[in-house]
């Protein structure tokens, strides 16, 4: 099974380092700064980093790349749409890749980016997501270059994964994510509870991911736009009735924004 640890980077980015302790060789996950993935290898010698997965070309995600490529001679992965530095397997939707002797399909996700992709590793014990910036621990991505409909969509792919999958987004936002939760759904005990949690261990200076989709399910209002409630609040902060899942999601992403 990988052994994955997150490398913190810049204020609130995770580089996700997918290790294979036999083989001491590792895989780094949207490296936006170069740095903490070589401070890590400087403290680990005899361990070798053969691969490098983007999920979309933002810089915070793609800026150390050329550094750990041109020292490493890492193969770069990442989405066929997007303009990535040093990549060398441009990747679409349905694709799938192997590293560290596991399989990644690749999902394409688009919203947050145009041309952004997800990794999605089908372990049968415990499956992993790898969703940079699209689908968040109680949240979701902001709209830069993609559709409210596209990113609807997109977690729509996402949240028919299985229930057991394992979260590995790329931002320390779950507790602003969880403030907005609860004035979405200020009745729902799940996220009461989870927001009490997160609390805890940000005081204690500890992460929070990764998630879980069953959690995600309870408790990410993105995730659950066709429930009563949420569209009933959605509809009241938007001053209209909204019809559709996909029509609550956009208010929903809208009243996030200037949240």
């Amino acid at each position: 099974m990988l052994k994955i640890d997150a490398l913190p980077a810049f204020t609130d980015n995770y580089i996700w380092l997918l290790q294979d302790p036999e083989q001491r060789t590792c895989v780094a996950v949207d490296p936006g700064d170069a740095g903490p993935v070589q401070a890590w290898l400087d403290a680990h010698h005899d361990w070798r980093l053969t691969d490098i997965l983007i999920t979309h070309h933002h810089h915070d995600h793609v800026g150390g790349v050329l550094q750990l490529k041109e020292r490493h001679g890492a193969n770069v992965h990442g989405p066929a749409a997007e303009t990535i530095p040093g990549r060398d397997n441009a990747l679409t939707d349905g694709q799938s890749i192997e590293v560290l002797g596991h399989r990644f399909e690749v999902i394409e996700v688009p919203g947050h980016t145009s041309g952004h992709i997800a990794y999605y590793h089908d372990d049968p014990e415990e499956p992993l997501l790898l969703s940079g910036d699209t689908l968040f621990a109680a949240g979701c991505g902001r709209l830069f270059e993609g559709t409210a409909a596209q990113m609807f969509s997109s977690l729509q792919r996402l949240a028919a994964l299985p229930a057991n999958t394992r979260i590995y987004c790329t931002h320390e936002y779950t507790l602003s994510n969880l403030r907005f939760a609860q004035a979405v759904e200020p009745d729902n005990p799940e996220i009461g509870e989870r927001l009490e949690q997160v609390i805890r261990l940000r005081d204690a200076k500890r992460i929070t991911l990764p998630s879980e989709l069953r959690i995600e399910h309870g408790t990410n209002p993105f995730l659950r736009s066709a429930e009563g409630a949420v569209a009933a609040a959605a509809s009241r902060h938007a001053g209209r009735q909204l019809d559709t899942p996909e029509n609550v999601f956009a208010a929903l992403r809208a009243w996030k924004d200037s949240f």
